[in-house]
């Protein structure tokens, strides 16, 4: 990949739709080459971790993207200072490779922005924010109108009712948010998987699997690859 005005970076990957409207922005942009696409994946579990997907699912993703997959295993119940060793392996192998940065979906929590650029400093890197600051009302209602397609993979129950998980991302689902959940879901309210739109050159398939809850809160729906 040739290097692009703001040079190589990797672009943090959850799968979901911040991480999607990031890739969207960034080749909008043309400021940076993207040299993969980096994520973290459960061992035991075999998902991505947070969102609950299936990693040939997110395999499939960086397929239709056309970008190498980067994949950090943590444990389960994984401690700060095993995530944070083992992604710093991951950006060192990256950074002897030309790529000076990470780029993040994040849209307004302060702390989890210092926190990552805190880590990769320590990685001689710097963090790209191309969503950041935007009204994340604004930014849902685009990802809909750029022809996105997501579903929730987990819904918080502290936020949202269950039935929420498997639910499509669209016009409906943000009219059914109740006052106070994010549009974005930028507090963790909910979680999703793209599994099309502007960045993909086709479709994920997949079929709904069972719905199950964790920690007595989160409320996975599962996805299968079709």
């Amino acid at each position: 990949m040739s290097d692009a005005a703001g040079g190589k970076i990797l672009l943090a990957w959850s799968g979901g739709k911040d991480s999607a409207l990031a890739l969207y922005e960034i080749r909008k942009t043309g400021r940076y080459g993207i040299a993969a696409l980096l994520t973290t994946v459960t061992e035991g579990y075999d998902r991505i971790s947070m969102h609950g997907v299936r990693r040939v699912l997110l395999e499939r993703q960086a397929e239709s993207a056309g970008l190498p997959l980067e994949t950090v295993f943590i444990q389960r119940n994984s401690s700060n200072e095993d995530y944070e060793s083992r992604m710093r392996a991951a950006l060192e192998k990256h950074r002897a490779q030309g790529v000076t940065g990470v780029a993040f979906g994040d849209i307004f929590l302060e702390d989890v922005r210092k926190y990552r650029e805190d880590n990769l400093a320590r990685a001689g890197m710097r963090g790209v924010f191309p969503l950041w600051k935007r009204d994340t009302a604004a930014l849902a209602r685009a990802f809909i109108r750029l022809g996105f397609k997501a579903i929730v993979t987990c819904a918080d129950t502290k936020f949202l009712g269950g039935e929420f998980a498997g639910r499509l991302l669209d016009e409906r689902f943000l009219a059914d948010l109740p006052g106070g959940v994010d549009p974005c879901g930028e507090n963790g309210e909910y979680h999703s998987f793209v599994f099309g739109g502007p960045v993909f050159s086709r479709e994920i398939p997949f079929i709904r699997g069972e719905t199950v809850l964790r920690e007595n809160r989160f409320r996975y729906c599962d996805l299968i690859l079709a």
